[in-house]
């Protein structure tokens, strides 16, 4: 009887687990930033989600991240043709020093990464 509760109690705690999955992977975006971007060096596309999120928490958007987010129009975008034109929306947003994401990107550099206020 002792085992039946334990397996019980076990098997119930996985399935919390289970169902408590923080964030999703949109290995879509990532995909087609890095088709787009291909001159990126592989320490910079190593970096993966966070070219964009927090190293902390993915919850966390750099700035060229909201740019995307804004330009996409809504959440988990699947289509490769829409994500492409948001990354080309976002291109031409603002990264300081009078260059746009765009330019840094062109020139084989990373968009700035998120900082917290």
């Amino acid at each position: 009887m002792r085992k039946l509760v334990s397996c019980v109690v076990i098997a119930a705690v996985a399935g919390l687990m289970a169902m408590c999955q923080p964030a999703q992977a949109r290995m879509q975006y990532y995909n087609s930033f890095k088709s787009k971007y291909s001159n990126l060096g592989k320490a910079d596309l190593d970096k993966k989600c966070g070219i964009c999120h927090g190293a902390d928490n993915k919850k966390q958007r750099s700035d060229y991240a909201n740019a995307i987010g804004k330009a996409l129009g809504a959440k988990n975008v699947k289509d490769a043709d829409a994500i492409t034109k948001a990354l080309d929306e976002a291109a031409k947003g603002d990264a300081g020093d009078g260059k746009t994401y765009g330019d840094l990107l062109k020139d084989g550099k990373l968009p700035p990464p998120y900082k917290a206020e």
